[in-house]
């Protein structure tokens, strides 16, 4: 399981260090694209094969079915961390995510996302309240 948040910086070769407590769940490979609301999504090589999977088999007739295939596999890369637990953020998927230098790695269960900070901290503002508010419909009485 993924969590917790952490703030590393791109390298100047585009190489962001995974945090060690998600390096060894990714040392086998992993896969990075893009993700919602303009984060990267990452998750291991085998867990985007379950996910690459389901996708095959789902009906190829439903047009937002293909339009979100495109947009997901269009930019993913596959890789495996090197020595020091780097891997490289692609230029295209740097330009999506709007990615200079700081970052934010966020676990979230069974993937990773990938922020520029300031959309991060923008996105939790704006989100707090339905976090608040969806919390007793999902788990009543937590």
């Amino acid at each position: 399981m993924f969590s917790g948040t952490f703030t590393p910086k791109l390298d100047d070769k585009g190489r962001l260090f995974l945090p060690a407590k998600f390096r060894e769940a990714m040392g086998d490979g992993l896969v990075i694209t893009r993700g919602q609301e303009r984060s990267i999504d990452m998750r291991t090589k085998a867990d985007f094969d379950v996910f690459a999977e389901k996708f095959q088999n789902a009906s190829q007739t439903d047009a937002r079915l293909r339009g979100y295939g495109r947009m997901l596999f269009a930019l993913a890369s596959e890789q495996t961390p090197d020595k020091q637990g780097r891997f490289t953020v692609t230029p295209e998927l740097r330009a999506y995510a709007g990615l200079e230098k700081d970052c934010v790695v966020i676990g979230i269960y069974n993937r990773i996302e990938i922020w520029e900070p300031q959309a991060w901290a923008d996105y939790t503002a704006a989100q707090e309240q339905a976090f608040s508010d969806v919390s007793e419909e999902i788990f009543p009485g937590f």
